[in-house]
This record gives structure tokens, sequence and C-alpha cells, in this order.
């Protein structure tokens, strides 16, 4: 029998040139994948960040205008008619002049998608608007207690 580099007639199969090329062009590929995935998965968490923001904070000015226009049972004067806390806009506020009627303004308080939490950070009318600590009185306003910060270089927190 003689031995030859010539293929066998019917014989299929590559040889390690090509599948070193097709692994070549593989890594290369699933190296420029990587990046676009943590792109996009950066994207969703920061759209999920915005929208939670906005239902929050569309929430407790909602309950701050009620309170305002006296439709809300008598409220303490040192919250100046923003809630006391988150847990009230989920609980319900009895409205004025009614026996057992409450209204929600959150049906649950949402997740922050950087910290995969319900602990948010919370600022009063009466604190600083760059302060870090809650002073209790009220929730003026929210924020994520995350320490990321966004491709321009903003903190998320800032937002």
């Amino acid at each position: 029998m003689r031995f030859s580099n010539r293929r066998r007639v019917g014989q299929r199969g590559l040889t390690l040139v090509e599948l070193i090329v097709a692994f070549t062009i593989m890594l290369v590929l699933s190296t420029m994948a990587v990046p676009l995935a943590r792109y996009k998965i950066r994207r969703e968490r920061e759209v999920a960040l915005r929208e939670a923001l906005v239902e929050m904070r569309r929430a407790i000015d909602k309950y701050k205008d009620d309170a305002d226009a006296g439709k809300l049972s008598p409220i303490k004067l040192e919250t100046y008619g923003y809630p006391e806390s988150l847990d009230v806009l989920v609980e319900g506020v009895k409205m004025a002049g009614t026996v057992d009627v409450k209204k929600r303004y959150l049906r649950r308080i949402p997740v922050d998608p950087f910290t995969n939490s319900k602990e948010w950070g919370l600022r009063s009318m009466q604190d600083d608007p760059a302060s870090q600590s809650w002073g209790g009185q009220n929730v003026f306003d929210v924020y994520t207690k995350t320490t990321e910060k966004a491709p321009d270089g903003t903190p998320y927190a800032e937002w």
C-alpha cells in the first residue's frame, strides 16, 4: 500500500489550518459581542432606573398636590404636605371627608436595578439638595444608592 498526501475520494473533514482559521474567526466575533452585551445590560438598567425614579417622583407630586388641595385627612405640619415615607404611598392615605376610603399612589416600591433592593436614598424638603443623608421629616425626592457612574461621568445618584 502506498501512502499519499492526497485526500481519498469521498473522504470528508477539515484540515488543521481550516479549524484554526474557523476558531480564530469565532474568537474575534465573540470578543466583539461581550462588550456589546455589557453595554446593552447597562442601558436596560439605566432605562429601568429612569422609569422607577419617574414613577416614584410622580407619586410624591400627586400626594403633595392632594395634600395642598385639602383632599387628604389632616397631615402633620412638619411634612409640608409631602409623604412621611415611601411606604405611605403604597399603603394609601385616608381621604378627607370619607370614612374608609384610602388613596394609594404606588402599587409597590420599585426595585433599584443597580442595587437590586427596594432601599432608595431619600431627601426631605429640609435637606440639602446634594445631601446623602435623610433628615426624616418627609420624602421630597428619591435617588439610587449605587455609587456607579453613567457613561457620561455623572453619578446615577444625581439622576
